[in-house]
């Protein structure tokens, strides 16, 4: 008889430390870049990008880029303060001092 019990616990035990609850955590995620704050996100060929870029001498690569315009960086620290109000985005490309940031993809997240 209790051989069986503990032949069953010897199956059960596995199954309870499989189901382990994963921890969440609601903390944004961006781990091929920097998050930011920007005001807009734009194609690289859109005509507005096009005009800041050439008054900064800026040279972009591919055309079909996402780029972030007037952007801010969101720090995971500062998440709890922090509120973004505008596009929130993960970019991968170079900063130019926050005004143009390439190689942004919107997150979609309450910031």
């Amino acid at each position: 008889m209790f051989s069986r019990v503990i032949f069953c616990t010897f199956l059960i035990l596995p199954l309870l430390a499989a189901a382990t609850a994963i921890p969440r955590t609601d903390t944004p995620s961006c781990s091929t870049g920097s998050l930011q704050c920007c005001s807009s996100v734009q194609k690289a060929s859109d005509p507005l990008v096009g005009i800041i870029v050439a008054l900064l001498g800026i040279v972009l690569g591919p055309l079909d880029l996402n780029v972030g315009l007037t952007c801010s960086p969101i720090t995971v620290i500062g998440v709890g303060g922090t509120s973004c109000t505008q596009q929130t985005v993960c970019c991968t490309g170079n900063n130019f001092n926050g005004l143009i940031v390439a190689g942004c993809s919107p997150i979609n997240i309450g910031l």
